[in-house]
């Protein structure tokens, strides 16, 4: 099913053909630094360079009988190479080319990623512009609490994606690492300056210290930071499906002129793009548990994470490319209804002003608990019988003997709650 929505781009990247011609650069960058180094004939090096070539069937066909697909790998490339393909792999073990190709994939598919959050954010902030002054009922618990605007919803996401931004690029760079120190990494056969320089011309730094692979907590933090990513979008589409519920109806997904609902029910506007993003978030979330059990290996290597990670990289990499994507053009699209928040909004009668009302008969000389007791009686009375509350507490001789009616109005006045949203804006901006 992933395959059915992967982008061109971001599946080119964990394709057989791309992991290869990864390998194959690897090979050729150390080639050529080693020829530099003296280890390695430069005539053999430049046969490997130019004429380095593989074929994916063929290295099926050996790894078929080898096991081995990094031999399988090496032995297309050297029928492709010739003679000087003796000096192919020279000095190498097995993993110092998958890891350090399996970062130069990381690395792309990160570029890929990035493009899409920032798209995500820059789509969020435009429509909390929009919406800045939009009044729409703040709930907590699922039950109203006080008002709010939706523009501070979409701001709230927009920050939350500025995070998620920062924690994306520290984990990419973290995994922007090359090894090439041998097969416990004690550069048995090689120095660490050559694996420096091997780095250097793919763009990559060398790990400090290594085994045989690259150590996978860093791997683990990159998949935690897409799951946690995966998460921030599942809230977003969480938010929505409860705000498009029937009942409710204050923004929904975009419908289209010819889309269906339901076979039975023609009548149906369901909220699938949000429930599609929160079931493939959960994919993500339980491949972080996997990348966490990939850290723990047997001694200096075993191949436990190897299998996994088959399956774990290109599938949240690729499905956190699918899902910002989504993700943007939901909120791109999304249909809002303000006259409905406002409809919303009033329905209680004024209950959702009783904390102002708390605070203003606390302000006149009433003690908390009094003015607590009080207006909690009222608001109770009003929620049982279906009572406005607003004229209920209107005609409260403890409340009016305190309160003027000027000071009642005022208390039930959403935009005095909201006179801070153009600074909540201009904080998060940075404006």
């Amino acid at each position: 099913m992933i395959a059915r929505y992967t982008r061109p781009e971001m599946g080119r990247i964990w394709s057989d053909e791309n992991k290869y011609r990864c390998w194959l650069r690897v090979e050729t960058a150390a080639s050529q630094a080693l020829a530099k180094a003296g280890l390695v004939p430069q005539e053999a090096a430049d046969a490997i360079r130019d004429k380095g070539n593989f074929s994916v069937d063929r290295i099926n066909e050996i790894e078929a009988e080898v096991k081995h697909d990094v031999i399988a790998f090496t032995t297309s490339v050297s029928e492709f190479v010739g003679a000087e393909s003796r000096w192919f792999h020279y000095g190498l073990t097995s993993t110092d080319v998958v890891d350090t190709a399996q970062a130069l994939q990381l690395r792309e598919a990160s570029a890929i990623v990035r493009e899409g959050i920032v798209r995500l954010s820059e789509v969020l902030k435009a429509r909390a512009l929009e919406f800045k002054h939009t009044p729409i009922i703040g709930r907590t618990h699922g039950i109203h609490a006080e008002p709010s605007t939706f523009g501070l919803k979409l701001l709230l996401w927009y920050s939350e994606m500025q995070r998620n931004l920062a924690r994306f690029d520290a984990a990419a760079e973290d995994l922007r690492v090359g090894k090439l120190s041998g097969a416990v990494g004690t550069f048995g056969h090689l120095k660490p300056e050559h694996e420096e320089a091997i780095c250097a011309a793919l763009g990559l730094k060398p790990v400090a210290v290594a085994t045989q692979v690259v150590q996978r907590d860093r791997h683990a933090a990159y998949v935690a930071t897409l799951a946690v990513l995966a998460s921030t979008l599942d809230k977003i589409a969480t938010e929505i499906r409860h705000l498009q519920r029937t009942e409710v109806r204050e923004a929904e997904e975009f419908f289209s002129e010819k889309q269906k609902g339901s076979s039975a029910m023609p009548h149906k506007r369901n909220p699938i793009t949000s429930e599609q993003i929160s079931g493939l978030a959960r994919v993500i979330r339980g491949n972080a548990q996997v990348a966490f059990e990939n850290v723990a290996l047997w001694h200096e290597r075993d191949i436990s994470h190897s299998s996994a990670e088959r399956v774990i990289l290109p599938d949240s990499t690729i499905l956190a490319d699918y899902l910002l994507q989504k993700t943007a053009t939901l909120i791109e699209k999304l249909l809002v209804y303000p006259q409905r928040m406002i409809k919303n909004l009033e329905s209680t009668g004024g209950l959702i002003f009783s904390g102002q009302l708390l605070l203003d008969l606390a302000e006149s000389g009433m003690s908390r608990e009094d003015a607590y007791r009080l207006v909690q009686g009222h608001a109770m009375n009003s929620w049982k019988n279906d009572l406005v509350f607003r004229d209920e507490v209107a005609k409260e001789p403890e409340i009016t003997s305190r309160l003027s009616l000027e000071k009642l109005a005022h208390a039930f006045d959403y935009t005095r709650q909201l006179a801070n949203v153009d600074a909540i804006f201009a904080r998060t901006l940075g404006e």
